[in-house]
């Protein structure tokens, strides 16, 4: 099998290219009508150790953390900020976390940088937690279910919906994405959530129904190893599965805030 062309996305979407640039269109048009919202909070030292966060026009029922995707190597929280509609509009805060990307960080470091985000806006902030991420974020998210992390803010989360994520890192070892990543054998074991018991809180894995073989796959793999709630979401392929965060009334909302 090439797992090059197993793990590629674009080619595979019709205008597959088109969904970066509407996403970052999208983006700013969402920041210019956020008056309150807080962009680029420091939770590090590092360029990219900072989280953005949208509030509703309501006392906030709680946060929803969206982690970006982009395979840990591209991408950043505004190119997704459209993402914190459906939270804001369920009366829910949204904060989303920023990443130091491959080659300058190796996976096991952006796990920790996502540990120590999610602390500083669990410091900031009252009421349940609702993490998700879309792809590398989906792997970052299930991450923070792992029993080899411990956290006080962890008492907090009511639920964890890792969107299309990549639960099991070895197969990108033979990628040539793994030039940039790095993974090596013991990483790809430690940074798998395949590998690890998952802690006693709710998770949701999702996966577009026409996402690559790979994905779909992953995502299985994940929920069967967790025993956890696995939902295909019908002809969703892997760029337009994440619209559903956009909307409070979407099954995906409903899902993530436990409200269906």
């Amino acid at each position: 099998m090439d797992l090059d062309d197993a793990y590629a996305n674009s080619a595979y979407i019709p205008d597959g290219e088109r969904y970066f640039a509407r996403w970052a269109n999208d983006a700013v048009a969402f920041r210019a009508l956020q008056s309150g919202a807080q962009i680029g909070v420091p939770y590090g030292p590092a360029p990219r150790q900072t989280f953005d966060v949208f509030q509703p026009n309501v006392t906030p029922k709680g946060t929803v953390v969206i982690v970006h995707g982009g395979y840990w190597m591209a991408c950043s929280p505004q190119d997704f900020s459209h993402l914190a509609k459906g939270a804001i509009d369920a009366g829910y805060r949204c904060a989303m976390p920023s990443y130091t990307l491959a080659p300058d960080a190796r996976i096991s470091e952006i796990t920790a940088e996502i540990a120590s985000a999610i602390a500083e806006i669990a410091a900031h902030t009252q009421g349940p937690l609702y993490l998700t991420g879309h792809s590398a974020g989906g792997h970052l998210v299930a991450r923070m279910m792992c029993d080899d992390i411990s956290a006080d803010w962890q008492s907090r989360i009511a639920h964890v919906v890792p969107i299309s994520p990549l639960g099991d890192l070895a197969p990108l070892m033979r990628t040539s994405m793994n030039n940039t990543l790095h993974i090596d054998a013991a990483e790809a074991r430690s940074e798998s959530p395949i590998h690890h018991q998952p802690l006693d809180i709710p998770v949701t894995v999702w996966v577009g129904g026409a996402e690559r073989p790979a994905f779909l796959q992953q995502a299985k793999d994940l929920a069967g190893a967790w025993g956890v709630g696995h939902v295909i979401d019908p002809d969703r392929h892997h760029f337009d599965v994440i619209e559903g965060l956009q909307d409070a009334d979407s099954l995906m909302m409903k899902t993530l805030l436990q409200t269906c």
